[in-house]
């Protein structure tokens, strides 16, 4: 069960990956719309202004129709085979809902009215639809429905003349079916739960600093079971806190918050809630300086060759996992330290008065806080990185002495010795030796490829593989033997950072490039396995 929600959380990610880009093109056209920052060039009816507010139209397309995109977006990483029909059954799934919960409540006495659905809290337009504002959590439990008739109907065998409702029309169907008491049970529940939901924000609005250091903490702390989407999600895209989520709630009301010449906290303390990203930017800088600080002398220039790139993906990009599952295989404690750290962090700079969105890196937050704020909240940047960089001493010093009072073996202080890396060449000869024909994609000159077929080795090939699936970082794998599984330095031999274990269940951390790989590692599976089952 728990890795089933593992696979759910990570699919969870696909969509949101979209809004990297979005929201810097957002922050960037409410920067170039101002005409404090940029000059009368930005004054209203200049052609200037014109083009920024059509460029700014584009960039809402991915938080408006942020339903749709997790609709769509699950079945990519949920579906077991034909993904892209599963695609099409899904949307169509949840836009059928959609439309029968609006034909119920203009039907029948719900006490909804959707008259005026643009000015009318708990109501939204979906696909040209008028119906409830379920927000994420409607399209993931539609998605969900549609997930799994796909797998388990999907390949259903109906009699020759019923052909033409084979496969994608008769999961198209079963939604269907399922679809109309779904809308009736929602129209019953679900103006019920958006009050406690109402209720939720107001006391989630009103925790204050002590708030805001649990849900970091347990954001960061639930990092290793892949459960902290299920932390952060509802705060930053649902209505944990406020109605269509942070990170949109930011965006329509950034120029007001610009604007504003006191604390951010005053003008939306729900920000604070959005800090649970400070430590991807200075928990590096001091956890990187440990490493560099503790390495065996004859090491030191490997580990800062590793160590510095590292550092600076994370600081810019806000990619922290090769840091945090380092220490989390080789000294759990110190991830629970980090937790607890970034916690004290983000109350620490919520408590002098800072509040609103942070992104995961210094690129994002370049472009939706610093720039925008650089005018009346200059304050609020000196604290960010201030109070940051003295969090990045504290975690040196602690991160250095636990090290070396616990002599934990970080990178350059190992004792292993000598780890040998198979070629291809190696494994063409075993292949060979085996009898088991090798896919083409072996082949192929692309790095992502060649990423994929030794990880694929090294969870002991194909025939080994049972499932996959991945999150923003890692490959998802499950194995029906992990006696078969190599050591971990095989893995980081072709590309890897580090790999999580769990039974049968493994977890390849690749980095951003991860669903270009899942794509090769399927398509050698099936091919090694079609030619496997065939030689059978």
């Amino acid at each position: 069960m728990m890795q089933k929600i593992q696979r759910f959380g990570g699919a969870m990610i696909v969509p949101v990956l979209l809004l990297a880009f979005n929201g810097i093109i957002l922050a960037l056209s409410t920067v170039f719309q101002n005409p404090d920052i940029v000059g009368s060039i930005a004054t209203e009816g200049t052609f200037w202004s014109n083009i920024w507010g059509v460029i700014e139209e584009g960039g809402w397309t991915v938080f408006n129709n942020m339903e749709l995109l997790f609709v769509i977006g699950l079945p990519i990483s949920l579906a077991k085979k034909a993904n892209a029909r599963a695609v099409m059954e899904a949307f169509v799934i949840y836009m059928t809902w959609n439309t029968f919960l609006s034909a119920i409540l203009q039907t029948w006495n719900f006490g909804v009215n959707l008259t005026d659905v643009e000015n009318t809290i708990g109501l939204k337009s979906i696909g040209g639809v008028a119906t409830l504002d379920t927000s994420i959590i409607g399209s993931l439990l539609i998605s969900g429905v549609a997930i799994w008739l796909h797998n388990k109907f999907y390949d259903t065998a109906l009699p020759e003349w019923l052909g033409i409702f084979s496969g994608s029309s008769f999961i198209v169907i079963l939604g269907f079916i399922a679809a109309l008491p779904l809308a009736f049970l929602t129209a019953f529940v679900w103006p019920p739960i958006q009050d406690a939901i109402s209720q939720l924000q107001g006391f989630m609005a009103a925790s204050g600093t002590a708030g805001v250091g649990v849900y970091v903490f347990l954001e960061r702390i639930l990092i290793p079971t892949g459960l902290h989407h299920f932390i952060y999600q509802p705060f930053e895209l649902g209505p944990a806190v406020v109605n269509g989520g942070l990170i949109n709630y930011w965006f329509e009301h950034l120029s007001e918050f610009a604007d504003f010449t006191g604390p951010l906290r005053e003008i939306f303390p729900e920000g604070g809630f959005g800090l649970h990203n400070v430590s991807k930017v200075f928990a590096p800088v001091g956890i990187g300086s440990a490493f560099i600080a503790t390495t065996k002398p004859e090491n030191r220039k490997k580990t800062i060759a590793l160590v510095v790139p590292t550092v600076l993906t994370a600081v810019f990009a806000g990619i922290t996992e090769p840091f945090e599952f380092t220490f989390l295989f080789l000294a759990p404690q110190l991830f629970a330290v980090h937790a607890v750290l970034a916690a004290c962090l983000s109350m620490t700079i919520y408590a002098l008065g800072f509040s609103g969105i942070i992104g995961g890196g210094l690129i994002a937050n370049f472009s939706q806080f610093m720039l925008p704020m650089a005018n009346n909240h200059l304050d609020a940047v000196l604290i960010f990185f201030g109070v940051g960089l003295v969090f990045s001493a504290v975690y040196f010093l602690i991160f250095r002495w636990a090290i070396v009072r616990f002599n934990i073996k970080t990178p350059g202080r190992e004792d292993s010795g000598e780890v040998k890396m198979y070629s291809k060449k190696d494994f063409k000869e075993k292949q060979a030796a085996g009898g088991i024909a090798m896919s083409s994609v072996r082949e192929s000159d692309n790095p992502n490829a060649q990423k994929a077929a030794q990880f694929i080795e090294g969870l002991g090939g194909a025939q080994n593989i049972t499932d996959v699936t991945n999150c923003a970082t890692r490959l998802r794998v499950s194995v029906a033997d992990e006696g078969q599984v190599l050591e971990d330095d095989f893995f980081k031999g072709g590309g890897a950072h580090g790999v999580v274990r769990n039974g049968k269940a493994f977890q390849v951390i690749v980095g951003l490039d991860v669903p270009k790989v899942r794509e090769f590692f399927e398509e050698i599976v099936e091919d090694e396995n079609k030619d496997f089952e065939g030689d059978e």
